[in-house]
């Protein structure tokens, strides 16, 4: 499956010949090297290692410093793993570059999504308000939590206040509207999940 690593640069518009305006991510995709291929044989699945971003010798472990030195790609910040199909072959030190993609191609965008810390139900679950009027002390809680009898207790699983965001997000069927390969840029039509700067995974789309 086609699968690039990238950061999030931002959000822009660009137009079109006809003049319709298309908002934008920007996204600097790869370049990204193959630091291992796994294989059924070996490994028990087909499978690539790819590392991405320059990484500083001092920050790296001595078992990863020794296993990026077999492939002589340098040091690398980020290191994931993406499962082959049928037929594809890669070699150790391979580069893989942002042409992957071409215009109108349809992707996935896998991304960590903003982190907004500990919030209320209404903020985090859509909740209603409760009455305004004076009387009351429920404008902004959950409301009833549990029976008042048996069990007594808030169920585990309920809805409710707590730490909200920082968790993976995927965002399905985006399209590609331009793609920069000198610049290592692609331009996906939407909103994707993360902050700037944000490590992103885009592939190609798996219910296109």
């Amino acid at each position: 499956m086609k699968s690039i690593l990238g950061k999030k640069v931002g959000m822009t518009q660009i137009f079109t010949e006809n003049g319709e305006l298309i908002p934008v991510t920007v996204v600097e995709a790869g370049p990204m090297f193959v630091t291992q291929v796994k294989t059924v044989e070996t490994d028990g699945y087909n499978a690539i290692q790819c590392g991405y971003v320059d990484q500083k010798e001092k920050k790296i472990t001595k078992p990863l410093k020794g296993h990026f030195d077999k492939v002589s790609v340098g040091y690398k910040r980020y290191v994931k793993e993406f499962r082959l199909n049928e037929g594809e072959s890669f070699n150790a030190g391979q580069e893989i570059k942002v042409d992957l993609f071409s215009e109108g191609d349809k992707v996935d965008v896998i991304g960590t999504s903003k982190g907004k810390g500990t919030q209320g139900a209404i903020k985090r679950w859509n909740y209603s308000r409760g009455p305004e009027a004076h009387g009351s002390k429920s404008h902004r809680v959950a409301g009833a939590r549990s029976a008042g009898t048996y069990p007594g207790r808030v169920i585990k699983g309920r809805k409710g206040s707590g730490k909200m965001g920082n968790e993976k997000s995927t965002v399905q069927n985006l399209e590609v509207v331009k793609v920069f390969v000198e610049k290592n840029l692609i331009l996906i039509k939407g909103a994707i999940p993360g902050p700037k700067g944000g490590l992103v995974t885009v592939r190609e789309s798996v219910k296109r």
